[in-house]
């Protein structure tokens, strides 16, 4: 009697896997930000080793210096301001509260380079505040009354701090209005005085929070270029733009941009060390009226004008001396074609560079959702690495790769057809928007990622169940739920382009200016009067992410506003 055939599945090992070819392209798109970076270890390897004994020797001893003193006084004014307002707010009930919280914000809206823009003329010996000063105090002549020069180490590190604060101040007061209400009750209930739950039990418990937004501060100071030289501080960073333009050393300026590469590596791995035993209690539980101290009138006053020295520091003065110069430079010329001409520019690198960032964020994102694993993470976090480059480091990789590329599409066209294409890429401004696509897809990445994970599985398996794939998935479903989170990264990722000074000053195209290069012109020249309707397009577009934010952190605060922190962790 013939055996009945054993009936059994075949499968088809043949078959991809859902979401394979997703994370095919995430790998791609890692592997086009990781090429600049890995161009300019071998470009920086290759320099003359009597290079790197030069450097050393010359450059090198005095940017690092000027960079490490930059950081750390950087990082402290921006911990002692960043986490002082957000204590201040979330822990004392006074009349303007409310609007000191968003308000605190807007330095955000100032890039660097323009507070020191702004700074340099109102406070030069024959600019206005010093005049009025001299008024006041009956003398004549800056012979007679003078304030300490700006242009100094000290002067950067304030004016950096003041406009960097935000970075601290956002997710440390997220912290504190999530932390645990047992932890402070019972504090309170010992008899613990309020500046006591500060110090021991608030404070180190928005550690993380902090650690966090001090490194961030210190990447954007890192990136500066523009307030450093116009201050006079010789960071790596400039050393970096001086070597490469002013010298033309493009292995000298690799070399330099790898030790400073060296320095990011270990800002990152110091905030991770200094975090690592770090656990923080949070619960649904806050008790208002325990972390709200309703202080007296004259004492809410005191707060209000504290809390409101940064934002008068950091966005008032500069915002009103802008509007101040622009408006006299339209009565006086009226608007410059140039400026409708760089603001065209402007809005066209910044719109071509924000849509493929948050295309491939959307792959990356996407990719790491529908095939989660180590594969996926890691891919993901190699994608957001160009977020930790300064500026002027993915500025020198891009224009060593898309140069070689440049040189062989010149070669092979001159050889087959007897036609020289010359530089496709650097004279096109594609150097410029692969720069921007590879220092902002962290952010463009993060915050869709952060709104794919507030969609439930639940409806991938429905879709999945009714036919979809994994494509139609996306296309049907996880699109349509997440275009606030995407149209929130496009808002994020257009005006950082906007304000993007070094990867733009340094791989422009010759006779294309945007508002960025031109205030860096105008103010290296002395001529600030010429850059000041520049320098308000600028800080008005800039304003967009701030409104954004003040949105989020009322409706959420028990998050972080800051999409591109994910970057640290």
């Amino acid at each position: 009697m013939d055996q009945p055939a054993s009936i059994s599945p075949k499968i088809d090992r043949s078959a991809k896997r859902p979401g394979s070819g997703w994370l095919t392209f995430s790998g791609v798109i890692a592997l086009v930000v990781l090429l600049p970076i890995a161009e300019l270890l071998l470009e920086a390897v290759k320099g003359s080793s009597g290079l790197w004994g030069h450097l050393f020797s010359t450059i090198l001893p005095a940017a690092m210096t000027d960079t490490v003193i930059l950081l750390a006084g950087v990082g402290f004014v921006t911990a002692v301001i960043g986490t002082t307002t957000a204590w201040l707010v979330t822990a004392y009930d006074f009349t303007g509260r409310r609007v000191l919280e968003w308000a605190l914000l807007l330095p955000l809206a100032v890039p660097t380079y323009i507070i020191a823009y702004a700074y340099l003329d109102m406070l030069h010996p024959i600019g206005s505040v010093q005049g009025a000063i001299r008024w006041m105090l009956g003398y004549d002549s800056p012979r007679q009354f003078r304030l300490p020069d700006i242009r100094s180490m000290t002067g950067c590190i304030l004016l950096l701090g003041f406009v960097l604060y935000p970075y601290v101040y956002i997710p440390t007061r997220a912290m504190f209005l999530t932390q645990s209400a047992n932890l402070i009750d019972a504090a309170r209930t010992l008899g613990v005085s309020r500046r006591a739950v500060f110090w021991r039990v608030a404070l180190p418990l928005a550690r993380p929070a902090v650690a966090v937004g001090i490194s961030l501060a210190l990447m954007e100071t890192l990136n500066d270029v523009g307030a450093a030289e116009f201050l006079g501080v010789r960071t790596m960073t400039v050393s970096i733009y001086t070597t490469w333009i002013t010298r033309s050393d493009l292995p000298g300026a690799s070399q330099i941009a790898l030790a400073l590469l060296l320095i990011v590596v270990a800002l990152v791995a110091l905030e991770r060390w200094a975090r690592r035993r770090q656990r923080y209690a949070s619960d649904a539980r806050r008790s208002p009226q325990l972390v709200l101290q309703r202080v007296p009138a004259w004492k809410g006053a005191l707060l209000l004008c504290a809390g409101a020295l940064p934002v008068l520091l950091g966005f008032g003065a500069p915002a009103v001396y802008l509007v101040t110069e622009a408006w006299k430079r339209y009565q006086f010329a009226g608007l410059s074609p140039r400026i409708l001409s760089e603001a065209v520019s402007t809005v066209t690198i910044a719109t071509i560079a924000t849509v493929a960032t948050v295309g491939f964020g959307l792959v990356v994102a996407y990719a790491t959702r529908v095939r989660p694993g180590a594969k996926s993470s890691w891919l993901l976090r190699f994608s957001t690495l160009g977020y930790a480059a300064p500026g002027t480091v993915v500025a020198i990789g891009v224009l060593i790769v898309l140069a070689g590329l440049d040189r062989f599409i010149d070669r092979s066209a001159t050889a087959w057809f007897g036609i020289s294409t010359g530089l496709l890429f650097i004279g096109s401004g594609a150097a410029v928007v692969y720069a921007l696509v590879v220092r902002f897809l962290a952010i463009s990445a993060g915050g869709i990622e952060a709104g794919l994970s507030r969609i439930p599985g639940s409806l991938d398996q429905a879709s999945r169940t009714l036919g979809q794939s994994t494509s139609g998935t996306f296309w049907h479903v996880h699109l349509p739920l997440s275009k606030a989170a995407i149209s929130a990264a496009a808002l994020l990722v257009f005006v950082d382009c906007v304000k993007e000074l070094p990867a733009t000053l340094l791989l422009r195209p010759l006779n294309v200016e945007t508002f960025a290069t031109h205030l860096y012109g105008e103010a290296a020249r002395g001529t600030y009067e010429e850059a000041s309707i520049a320098a308000l397009a600028i800080v008005a577009i800039s304003i967009l992410p701030v409104i954004l934010l003040s949105r989020v952190g009322r409706s959420r605060a028990s998050q972080p506003a800051i999409g591109s922190a994910g970057v640290l962790s």
